[in-house]
């Protein structure tokens, strides 16, 4: 980046036709691959030859490499590391406006898109974390995010550049680790995302849960169920935010604010304009409704600058003049900014919103679901609304007393948010940010192993 060049950081996880797309959708000049990742080549159509790049290996390159590497150049890592240009390199120091890097999206709802981010964009998610988590030279950020993504790279590493502080970075998250690793380290701050902390949480509470020296974690989402309680147990303080690779970290919450599901704090409004409006119209809703949140930025740069060769959903994204997050959310009457759902993850049920976030937090509080994803259906019968589906993960995968599930949710949400459907499974596919991914489940719909409630006549009582 320094060279002005584009880092396009990819998913260690992907191959085949995921990988084949962001490789054709970016058309690199160069091409780095470690060594022990090589295999995931071994799948794209055509192979490496139809890259108009030039590719090097790096790490321990053996015997064992995939046959479609054979003639291309191998380097050990400190070849790679002295690769670093100096200022001498630099032609032309790149501007705010310059483009940095492209992220592509987890791509839960259609192919990965490849964000546009400028070197302003991509130093104030940085800076906005340094100033809000008051991070100093003192510190030490712990970091079990990928770096393909803006928590682990931009919020992280680079806020830790930006305050002097030090980084201590490993290669996978684990919730049986993270606390040894945070005590290693003399981790002062980390963060933390989706399913991390209360994984976390689950692990096994010790006498030594309170010997670190971590302060501060920024994580999203926060439960009642386990966020206080996180809290306690480990000595440590909370703060949450919003926002997406594509508008930066538009709000952070404060010192003072309640540990509260949702509560993002008030927006940066020096930097960005937000709305709360209706999905269909486009038009502001009334203080305290909900509705979809809408961005724009107030300064230049400070934002992406779009998806690199889809025009069209670029178009899509930014309507009437807003960039629309597909997020539902609303102020309260201090002002402060709550995420609710995805747009696409709330559910319409018998004239009534369903958050799928807080079914799957009752869920997940009992001793049989490991962990769970709501959806909403439709079928039939269902006069054009949405059915509650759940799928949940259990041991093994195997069925549980469906009856008795829906009589735990019963007493703990209301009647018109209790499940219809639910199917039990090994385990649910995440992004490698750990969100679940929910648009295979909704194309799933109903099958063979999906359970209804009504098969066995099971009836709400009605208070």
């Amino acid at each position: 980046m320094k060279l002005g060049a584009i880092f396009v950081p990819v998913n260690t996880e992907l191959k085949g036709a995921f990988l084949q797309h962001q490789l054709i959708n970016a058309e690199p000049r160069v091409v780095f691959v470690d060594a022990s990742l090589s295999s995931a080549f071994t799948g794209l159509e055509g192979g490496i030859e139809n890259l108009s790049a030039t590719v090097y290996v790096a790490g321990d390159v053996d015997d064992s490499l995939p046959t479609v590497f054979a003639g291309v150049p191998a380097m050990t890592f400190e070849a790679f590391a002295a690769l670093a240009p100096s200022m001498e390199d630099v032609l032309v120091v790149p501007g705010p406006q310059d483009i940095a890097c492209i992220i592509y999206t987890s791509g839960t709802t259609g192919p990965a898109k490849g964000v546009l981010m400028p070197h302003a964009h991509c130093y104030l998610f940085g800076r906005r974390m340094v100033e809000r988590l008051s991070m100093t030279t003192e510190d030490c950020q712990y970091v079990c995010m990928p770096l393909f993504h803006t928590m682990g790279l931009l919020l992280q590493v680079v806020s830790s550049w930006i305050s002097g502080g030090r980084v201590y970075c490993i290669e996978r998250f684990s919730p049986n680790r993270w606390l040894d690793d945070v005590r290693t380290c003399e981790a002062t701050v980390t963060n933390a995302l989706g399913v991390m902390p209360e994984f976390i949480f689950r692990t096994a509470p010790t006498e030594h849960d309170r010997d670190h020296n971590l302060k501060k974690v920024l994580a999203v989402p926060i439960a009642t169920e386990w966020g206080s309680a996180f809290e306690e147990r480990f000595g440590i303080k909370f703060f949450q935010g919003y926002g997406m690779t594509e508008i930066n970290l538009i709000s952070y919450t404060a010192d003072d604010d309640p540990l509260a599901p949702g509560l993002a704090g008030k927006v940066a409004d020096d930097y960005f304009e937000v709305r709360i409006v209706d999905a269909e119209t486009d038009l502001p809703v009334s203080p305290g409704e909900i509705g979809e949140i809408v961005v724009r930025p107030k300064e230049p740069f400070c934002f992406s600058q779009g998806y690199y060769r889809m025009p069209e959903k670029t178009v899509e994204t930014w309507r009437n003049l807003w960039f629309h997050t597909g997020d539902a959310g609303r102020f309260d009457d201090q002002g402060r900014l709550y995420f609710v759902d995805r747009i696409r993850d709330r559910i319409r049920r018998r004239g009534e919103n369903i958050s799928s976030f807080e079914i799957e937090q009752v869920l997940n509080e009992h001793p049989e679901v490991i962990e769970s994803a709501v959806i909403g259906i439709r079928v039939h019968d269902a006069g054009g609304e949405d059915e509650v589906k759940a799928v949940i993960v259990t041991e093994g995968g195997v069925d549980i007393d469906n009856v008795a599930l829906l009589n735990y949710c019963a007493e703990r949400m209301p009647r018109f948010a209790v499940p219809r459907f639910v199917e039990a499974t090994q385990e649910l596919a995440k992004t490698a940010t750990g969100k679940i991914q929910k648009e295979p489940l909704r194309k799933a719909g109903i099958s063979e192993r999906t359970w209804d409630r009504e098969s066995v006549g099971y009836k709400l009582a009605r208070r």
